[in-house]
């Protein structure tokens, strides 16, 4: 599942270095999926509106074993 992860978010991932930004997988536990989200998304007010409406939607779409997303 983690090799799968890792093929959405580089699906993402050009869009958010687009903005200056980046996304990290941390590691996938039960179905949730942790990242980092770095460079102008660690600090951005709508990182987490990017991480539930545009990194989740997208996991799920390709992943659907994925339940949920948390930035650690």
């Amino acid at each position: 599942m983690k090799e799968k992860v890792e093929a959405a978010l580089a699906k993402i991932r050009p869009a958010l270095q687009a903005d200056g930004g980046d996304v990290e997988l941390v590691g996938v536990d039960d179905g949730v999926v942790k990242v980092t989200l770095k460079g102008a998304c660690a600090g951005c007010p709508v990182a987490e509106m990017t991480l539930k409406q545009g990194i989740l939607r997208v996991l799920k779409e390709e992943v659907p074993e994925v339940k949920g997303v948390v930035a650690v």
